[in-house]
């Protein structure tokens, strides 16, 4: 709602705009509009190409606590998935039954692309995983650069 109020001074007028802002809620949306905000964000998040671009846009588009809580139900989700119970879980991240529960549900029946998703992200830890076992001295990586290596360092025999 927007009130305005002004007053001519010369020949400009100065307008005092003040803005009232109301909270919408998810349950007071049409579905027409609760449709067309999704597709904005789905489609705004599937155009996002690479993480680095993905760890920008969700920096901007979201709060540091609201990144924080979606990596931590993502974390459930990936213990839920190792067969982890509900009580290590809780002990572990202290977080509460209910909590595991609905993400578990998601699991289950609610997001079958949240499954998939974690799935591909054991993937993506386990490539990461290996990357950095790769070389873990400076001889390592100069074998692994130089496949000749021998013929740079004179061998005694």
């Amino acid at each position: 709602m927007i009130y305005h109020s002004g007053a001519l001074s010369g020949n400009r007028t100065n307008y005092l705009i003040t803005y009232r802002y109301m909270k919408v809620r998810a349950k007071e949306l049409s579905d027409r509009q609760r449709i067309e905000t999704l597709d904005a964000l789905y489609t705004a998040a599937g155009t996002v190409k690479g993480r680095d671009a993905m760890k920008l846009f969700l920096r901007d588009l979201l709060t540091e606590s609201e990144r924080i809580m979606l990596g931590r139900r993502i974390i459930i989700a990936r213990k839920l998935l190792a067969e982890t119970t509900y009580d290590t879980i809780a002990a572990e991240m202290k977080v509460g039954h209910d909590t595991i529960h609905k993400v578990h549900r998601w699991l289950q029946d609610q997001i079958p692309g949240y499954e998939q998703v974690i799935k591909d992200l054991e993937g993506e830890f386990t490539k990461r995983k290996a990357k950095k076992e790769y070389a873990t001295s400076a001889l390592a990586r100069l074998k692994a650069k130089y496949p000749g290596y021998y013929l740079l360092f004179p061998v005694k025999k």
